[in-house]
């Protein structure tokens, strides 16, 4: 069966006027990333990534600590939903915050409450996200073939998407999944007969012990 590692990009800007750079956490986040994939010897035969800064610089850090030399096919469909502009659109002009700032907890909270919102407009985009983010990953298991495995830089929301997708949840169980994404986390799913299956969610053990100080959500 054919193999795909769906990885959430190392943590990104926070509270900066420019998100979708790697912070120095980050970087060396996904350098840990690299040093787990090279430890399970994971063989890998196709990478993916989406276009954003975080996905091609988490990529760049990774692949080499893991010793895999390969091209990075890039697909706009592995990128996020545009976080700053979904908050920005449920709140009163005045409680905007600006460049995604203030604490982490509580733009969580605004965000969690602007992608329900999202989600439930009569006419959203919400499904067009999470279709082609599905169809994306179809792609990838056809490019792949039989026994092939493959590694996809993308982003928690992508991810959460498409497992909220083969999980049949709800809105709340995709924002359950969202909150609780680890950058540069590992998520594992195959491809048989019976579909695509989800083997592992959100692993990010390679983060404990001497690496705990790493761990991060936003």
């Amino acid at each position: 069966m054919p193999t795909v590692y769906l990885i959430r990009h190392g943590q990104a800007s926070f509270g900066a006027a420019d998100y979708d750079v790697l912070s120095e956490v980050g970087e060396q986040q996904s350098k840990v990333l690299g040093e787990e994939l090279r430890r399970r010897e994971v063989r890998v035969d196709r990478v993916w990534s989406g276009t954003l800064r975080r996905h091609r610089a988490t990529a760049a850090a990774c692949l080499p600590v893991a010793e895999v030399d390969l091209p990075i096919d890039e697909d706009p469909r592995w990128n996020e939903y545009d976080h700053l502009t979904l908050v920005q659109r449920s709140l009163p002009p005045e409680e905007i915050p600006s460049g995604g700032g203030g604490k982490a907890q509580d733009f969580q909270r605004l965000l969690d409450a602007a992608l329900l919102a999202w989600m439930g407009e009569p006419e959203t985009s919400w499904p067009d996200f999470q279709d082609g983010a599905c169809a994306a990953l179809d792609e990838v298991f056809v490019h792949l073939g039989k026994g092939g495995a493959g590694l996809v830089f993308t982003s928690g929301g992508v991810i959460s998407a498409i497992c909220a997708r083969l999980l049949d949840l709800r809105p709340d169980g995709f924002l359950a999944l969202n909150r609780t994404m680890v950058n540069a986390s590992l998520t594992k799913l195959v491809h048989g007969r019976s579909g695509t299956s989800l083997i592992s969610l959100n692993e990010h053990g390679h983060f404990e012990g001497p690496h705990r100080e790493l761990l991060s959500y936003r």
